[in-house]
């Protein structure tokens, strides 16, 4: 079975303890490759070290995430940014970016112009990007991430990537896939009350790539407890069960859509 990890935060402190334990788990049920998206300058050297230690497992990506950004956001904008341009061959892609509405919009603003930033280096690198969505508690037009991404989306048309840890509705999806984005699938999918199910049934697997999301967000029966890459085999089966094909399919169909996409 080949599996592709598309975004894990295996480098981040939760897994100091048993960081080699948890890489054996998810290579021992056919992890080939985890790919590893920044956060901000506070991670940049763990994730460095980590992407060094195994070149044939993992792959890097460089970007400012969206609740890192606040009033001031130039100094680890330039910093992100002068990793990126200096050894672009490191990176597969610029993330992980976006735009969180969930606890407030105070930086809104700030973000809207953090991502529309990073967004023209990618286009002047040709790198896809990997969007960090994710709406306000009570999603209104205000707080609605989607909806602003992808009015900043059409005047960047030339635009490929991944909507991570996708949680929009299915018209988001359409429109994503419309627009040249695969949607990110991970341990949401399986929770009873999810409408990923629904996502996942009318679109095309071609279409999407599995992740983790890990330490975060782990697939049942692991809810609650933190994830790793391992789990990731748990969203394809669940995935295979909607699609009523079989995990083997998933991991093939999956791997070779982000294959495709990073140029990997």
């Amino acid at each position: 079975m080949n599996l592709i990890d598309t975004h894990s935060h295996i480098y981040s402190e939760e897994f100091d303890e048993d960081r080699a334990a948890v890489i054996e788990r998810a290579t021992a049920i056919g992890v080939s490759l985890i790919l590893l998206p920044a956060i901000d300058p506070d991670s940049h050297s763990q994730q460095e070290l980590l992407a060094q230690s195994r070149p044939d497992l993992f792959r890097q990506m460089m970007g400012l995430h969206p609740t890192s950004v606040t009033q001031c956001y130039d100094e680890p904008l330039n910093e992100t940014r002068q990793l990126l341009f200096a050894t672009p061959e490191k990176y597969i892609g610029v993330g992980e970016i976006g735009l969180d509405f969930y606890w407030d919009t105070t930086y809104k603003q700030q973000q809207i112009e953090v991502l529309e930033e990073q967004f023209r280096w990618a286009e002047e690198l040709d790198k896809p990007v990997v969007l960090h969505l994710r709406n306000g508690k009570e999603v209104k037009e205000a707080t609605d991430a989607y909806r602003e991404v992808f009015h900043i989306l059409e005047h960047h048309t030339n635009l490929r990537g991944i909507m991570h840890c996708f949680s929009g509705t299915l018209e988001d999806a359409q429109r994503a896939v419309a627009m040249g984005f695969l949607l990110g699938i991970g341990g949401v999918v399986t929770y009873k009350k999810s409408t990923l199910p629904t996502i996942v049934e009318n679109t095309p697997l071609e279409k999407i790539v599995l992740e983790t999301d890990s330490p975060y967000l782990a697939p049942v029966p692991y809810r609650g407890k933190r994830n790793e890459s391992s789990y990731v085999a748990t969203v394809a089966q669940k995935v295979a069960d909607i699609k009523q094909t079989t995990i083997e399919h998933v991991g093939e169909v999956t791997s070779s859509n982000a294959r495709t996409l990073f140029a990997i």
